[in-house]
């Protein structure tokens, strides 16, 4: 029988240290676990929060219901080809960790993924990804629980509908399930993926043909460690705004007065613009407002220094969207989801 712990501070729970209080919370180590706090959740009548690393939420409030920390752990086998393997990973796994394991063991396909912050489970609803890679090239499936049924459904890679930062867990199909385990295929031969500009740089001394998947994740965590501060130091969920993707003629529009803005063709009809450059360009580097900052070296990231209360960063961050709105006639969308 899970432990249901009343009026607990998750203020360490989430990685941008915002003091609140749950009404409840709960380990969840097992898939017994798991359907004991829906049913504790359901007799009590209490909204559901699952959290992972928490390193994905901004907690605007004290959370009015059960937290459920995803606790689960196990990687395994359970398919083999001469190509590919296939490694059923537990929710609750770091996912960090879960890369380091692929590549001391020779399965390769997440090295450009190194050093995401957060667990497994939460790895498919935004369809995490990096440096050219994203979760859905390497996903085969997963197992999730119907909240309200109790039943197991298994999603494929198409059921999930991957986008850009998003799937279906965060479209029609939101807070209806809670994933239990992810199972990826990876390759045992490393193919690797150096289109990003920046990934490259940084291996421009190593002859492509023998650079190694291992090389690629030390180049992704160094890159990611120059620009990303550590949230144990600065509390911080990461990059705060997804990179928005504009129309052709926008961006045809925006370059001619901004020549040097920073971008990446997604296809003909389509462009992406880097957040932190219009961020960066509308004045906001570095600004603190009501002890909330802009991160200096990636004005992306948003950090929370004093561990202030939530509404404190979600107002700079409106007015870091409506600056860059603006300026730019372009609207950017927060990463992070917020609760309660």
């Amino acid at each position: 029988m899970p432990l249901f712990l009343p009026h607990f501070n998750i203020q360490k729970f989430n990685t941008l240290a915002v003091p609140a209080v749950a009404n409840y919370f709960v380990s969840v180590q097992s898939d017994e676990d798991l359907r004991e706090a829906i049913a504790f959740a359901k007799a009590e009548q209490l909204p559901l929060l699952v959290l992972g690393g928490g390193s994905n939420i901004v907690l605007r409030s004290d959370f009015p219901g059960l937290v459920l920390h995803m606790k689960t752990r196990g990687i395994d086998l359970v398919e083999e080809s001469d190509e590919f393997v296939w490694l059923k990973v537990a929710a609750g796994e770091n996912w960090h960790e879960l890369v380091e394991y692929s590549l001391d063991n020779g399965f390769y396909g997440l090295e450009n993924l190194s050093l995401i912050p957060g667990s497994v489970g939460a790895a498919p609803i935004q369809n995490i990804g990096a440096y050219g890679v994203e979760l859905k090239d390497v996903f085969a499936e997963l197992s999730a629980l119907n909240i309200q049924s109790g039943l197991m459904v298994t999603f494929t890679n198409e059921s999930c509908q991957f986008g850009y930062r998003d799937s279906i867990f965060k479209q029609s199909l939101k807070d209806q399930y809670i994933i239990t385990s992810v199972t990826l295929k990876l390759r045992k031969v490393p193919e690797l993926n150096l289109e990003y500009p920046a990934l490259r740089a940084a291996l421009i001394d190593i002859p492509e043909g023998e650079i190694t998947a291992e090389q690629v994740s030390a180049a992704v965590i160094a890159i990611r460690q120059s620009k990303l501060p550590d949230p144990v130091q600065i509390p911080n969920v990461g990059s705060f705004f997804k990179n928005p993707i504009i129309p052709i003629g926008q961006f045809e529009h925006l370059k001619s007065s901004y020549p040097t803005i920073v971008s990446y063709p997604i296809d003909a009809q389509q462009v992406k613009l880097a957040a932190g450059w219009l961020i960066d360009q509308a004045g906001w580097r570095g600004r603190e407002v009501n002890g909330v900052k802009v991160h200096q070296d990636q004005a992306l990231v948003l950090t929370n220094p004093g561990k202030l209360e939530g509404k404190l960063i979600l107002q700079l961050a409106d007015s870091v969207v409506a600056s860059v709105q603006e300026k730019f006639g372009v609207v950017l969308e927060m990463e992070p989801r917020v609760y309660p």
